[in-house]
């Protein structure tokens, strides 16, 4: 039997999170002897998607703000007709080519409703393939609620109209989907719970730090990354540091901080050994991002959470306060941080032991891969 084909559409327009997860998830899927092909349409990312996997990069969209309110192109410039409609057209040609077995949209249409204008094509294709390829959405285990009436009624009735399954990258003993989802009930059978979809068990470090504080992305985590320097700085507990800004950090802030970083500071803007830095280091500083917390539940390091909330975003906030509720993380709120709140932080969180084991699955990787199978051999 030939490999079944994958078609895997993935946008980033901020942050690297729904890349890093959707990758992880596509090399599962390439080592369970899927033919993937992962399409992106965001900032590129250097190891994501991974070199197992096909990959095709679409015209880069990112959102003009923290708020996503709307789309640029790669040099800051509103993304005109012509522009998405390029999108739109080597989106479809590509679906076209791969003849797909299976396609599996990344958030939409629970989120990214700002690509509509070239995913909405891409389901009517689908549906008008034959053979129909399998379809599902994929996303993590907590949603942004969403405050515009109608909306999740309208995400429920493109579920029902062209979807088979929805596969929730969670485990529903820590947050189920109608937590963040109020009408989840009418979309009850066709929901999958993976478990999270964390990375393998990691090296040991070739790099001991002591505290290791990462901003994602780094788009919007500047405010973290200085306050880490003063407390580096300023704090009871003098050890060897490591922050990690994100590569889509503004190079003037990176500059800005680099020139501030004391002797007992490291500065980089990616490590892609970052699991196995927080299995060495005492306590990791971060936001509250999918794919960092399952790092650090992977790695059952001490933590402290700075949750992202600009814009109204309400994902990470649940996500670290249901942590903090389990002994696993101390969380800090995003508004008013600065350098001696997050110091006092830092002497609570090294008084306490490591944090007790837990039970969350954080398998979801591999889980996809024999959901998928058992699905196609059905």
């Amino acid at each position: 039997m030939s490999e079944p084909r994958v078609f895997f559409y993935v946008q980033h327009l901020l942050g690297i999170g729904h890349l890093a997860r959707a990758s992880r998830i596509a090399s599962a899927l390439a080592a369970n002897r899927f033919d993937v092909t992962v399409v992106t349409g965001g900032s590129s990312v250097p190891g994501f998607p991974g070199p197992d996997v096909k990959s095709l990069a679409l015209p880069p969209l990112f959102a003009d703000s923290a708020g996503f309110s709307g789309l640029v192109d790669h040099h800051g410039d509103s993304a005109d007709d012509g522009y998405l409609a390029r999108r739109r057209d080597l989106l479809l040609e590509a679906f076209s080519t791969t003849q797909a077995d299976v396609v599996i949209i990344e958030a939409f249409p629970f989120g990214r409703r700002q690509m509509r204008f070239e995913l909405m094509p891409l389901l009517e294709a689908i549906e008008r393939s034959r053979p129909r390829p399998l379809l599902l959405t994929s996303v993590r285990d907590i949603l942004q609620e969403r405050m515009k009436p109608g909306r999740d009624q309208e995400t429920v009735s493109l579920i029902n109209k062209h979807f088979g399954h929805v596969l929730v990258h969670g485990d529903p003993s820590f947050v189920a989907l109608q937590d963040t989802f109020p009408l989840s009930g009418e979309i009850s059978k066709k929901i999958i719970y993976t478990g999270l979809v964390a990375g393998p068990s990691p090296d040991n470090p070739s790099d001991v730090f002591d505290i290791v504080v990462s901003a994602g992305g780094g788009a919007v985590g500047t405010e973290l990354i200085r306050s880490a320097l003063y407390a580096a700085r300023n704090s009871n507990f003098g050890g060897a540091w490591c922050l990690i800004a994100g590569p889509n950090m503004p190079k003037t802030d990176f500059a800005a901080l680099a020139a501030e970083a004391p002797d007992n500071v490291s500065l980089f803007r990616f490590r892609r050994d970052f699991p196995s830095l927080l299995k060495g280091a005492e306590l990791s500083i971060s936001q509250a991002g999918y794919n960092t917390v399952c790092d650090i539940l992977r790695a059952q390091c001490r933590s402290i959470l700075v949750p992202f909330t600009a814009g109204g975003e309400t994902e990470q906030s649940v996500r670290a306060t249901r942590l903090e509720a389990l002994g696993l993380a101390i969380a800090l709120p995003e508004n008013g941080l600065n350098g001696d709140i997050l110091s006092e932080a830092i002497t609570a969180a090294m008084e306490q032991p490591k944090p007790p084991s837990h039970r969350l699955n954080l398998d979801g990787a591999e889980r996809t891969a024999e959901i998928l199978r058992n699905l196609l051999e059905r």
